[in-house]
């Protein structure tokens, strides 16, 4: 225990001694985070390379141990060794923030520096062993790299407030301290407490209003060593779903990723373009102060940290009752945000419209098939007729040399003025059209009704010149 106290005393003094020095430092030299007013709120340039005070508080707590230890025995050896196999890979993912900071890296090429990190610590022992009772064998690697490059990112994902992904780092920190204590994983915890302490000594300038950011190489870090803890965690619990309570305490940062990945996909955007959807963009779209923003996070990932706990109990059912209430919670939480893309998904779901589209796109793609297998023209009529019927038009008339082909499926098209329905006339070669009719009045769907024009017009082209179909011309319909 004693050994934990010198290591988290000493992050600390160092990371409260460092912190401003290297504010002022990296202020005098320029790199800032200037203001803009669209996503950097902040009044005045701010310096970004606050994640440099953290690294070194966390090695210098571990250097000042072995200068002041008279003699560094077996057993204090043994519990640092975890912390020795890491400093590799933590020293690449923050190596890869901080050329970041300062003369800026393309999205690839941060990402190429974190997968390198990932397999590093991988190598050195950091590996996803099993989930929900199954035993990861060759999919350990990619399980473990996916983990801790997404937790990397995560917590940057959050770096957008003051004092935000720093705070949610510490309870998370000490949520994984807590639990190697109390089932007396002391390794784990001689690696994780002395983060804990820089996270703190950081705070007391990173707290809203910061004097001073945690730039990538601090966002990424803090990520970085939270993920490769959290895997340590599933490797030693007692529980089936080793990787749920790791999972739990940083339910903030994972819900961001997961969130922004599912609002981008809905959208068509990049994975990795910016945005202001982030669950702390909304909550101060409702109303709420950044300092109080701050604050409702921090309580949010208590809650996960304390379910996280519960989970990693010999007590599953209560551990497992906790999590679902905990998830039903959260749920709530997101729905109370008011996401669009998320709510018109829902009303789509329920409301059928989805499985109505996915039916008429696979119509399509079965007409595509069946006029491609036709031999002659006069063979893609029975394909035409069935797949106006199925779209719910009105009639079709198919004129091919001397032949007419005619199909009415709604007898009232007789008694109807022409005005009255709309219709569309596609011209082939050699003379030869289609004109298909639909009332005005009945509902029409839309989404699919200019794609099958387009396939019916480039795949009866085919059929005329004996090759690849041309480019549908929808300007080449009559409509009237």
């Amino acid at each position: 225990m004693s050994l934990l106290c010198f290591l988290a005393i000493a992050s600390f003094l160092v990371a409260a001694w460092l912190t401003p020095l290297v504010r002022d430092a990296f202020r005098h030299w320029g790199f800032v985070d200037r203001p803009d007013e669209t996503r950097k709120l902040h009044a005045v340039p701010v310096p970004r390379v606050g994640g440099l005070a953290i690294a070194l508080a966390y090695v210098t707590a571990f250097g000042l141990l072995l200068i002041f230890a008279r003699q560094v025995d077996m057993m204090v050896s043994r519990n640092l060794d975890l912390a020795w196999r890491l400093l590799p890979a933590a020293a690449a993912v923050f190596l890869t923030g901080l050329i970041d900071d300062l003369i800026g890296l393309k999205p690839w090429q941060k990402l190429a520096g974190q997968f390198i990190a990932a397999g590093s610590a991988w190598w050195a022992g950091v590996r996803i062993l099993q989930v929900a009772d199954h035993a990861a064998h060759w999919w350990s690697v990619p399980l473990t790299l996916i983990w801790l490059v997404g937790c990397t990112n995560a917590f940057n994902l959050i770096d957008g407030l003051d004092g935000l992904a720093a705070g949610i780092g510490l309870v998370a920190t000490l949520t994984i301290v807590a639990e190697a204590l109390i089932h007396g994983n002391l390794p784990l915890a001689a690696a994780t407490v002395p983060l804990a302490g820089a996270l703190l000594g950081f705070l007391c300038y990173n707290f809203n209003p910061a004097s001073i950011f945690l730039g990538d190489c601090g966002s990424l870090l803090i990520g970085f060593l939270l993920g490769c803890f959290g895997v340590i965690w599933s490797q030693k619990s007692a529980t089936m779903l080793g990787m749920t309570a790791p999972l739990l305490c940083m339910i903030v940062p994972v819900m961001e990723v997961a969130l922004s990945i599912l609002r981008r996909y809905l959208r068509s955007q990049p994975i990795f373009g910016g945005d202001h959807g982030h669950v702390h963009h909304r909550l101060i779209a409702m109303g709420l102060r950044p300092r109080h923003v701050v604050l409702v996070l921090y309580g949010v990932c208590g809650l996960g940290a304390a379910c996280s706990l519960l989970q990693s109990a010999n007590d599953i059912r209560f551990g497992g009752a906790a999590i679902v209430l905990f998830c039903i919670v959260v749920w709530l939480g997101v729905r109370r945000l008011g996401y669009v893309e998320f709510g018109v998904a829902h009303r789509m779901l329920v409301s059928g419209e989805f499985r109505s589209v996915l039916r008429a796109n696979i119509r399509l793609q079965m007409f595509h098939e069946a006029v491609a297998g036709s031999r002659v023209m006069e063979d893609c009529w029975p394909v035409i007729r069935e797949a106006c019927r199925d779209f719910g038009f009105s009639s079709i008339e198919f004129h091919v040399g001397q032949n007419t082909f005619e199909e009415t499926f709604d007898p009232a098209v007789r008694y109807r003025r022409m005005e009255d329905d709309w219709t569309v006339r596609i011209d082939l070669e050699n003379g030869d059209y289609a004109v298909i009719r639909h009332p005005l009045h009945a509902p029409l769907q839309s989404m699919i009704i200019l794609p099958f024009f387009e396939e019916m017009h480039g795949q009866l082209l085919k059929k005329y010149r004996g090759g690849s179909p041309a480019p549908a011309e929808a300007s080449r319909a009559i409509v009237g």
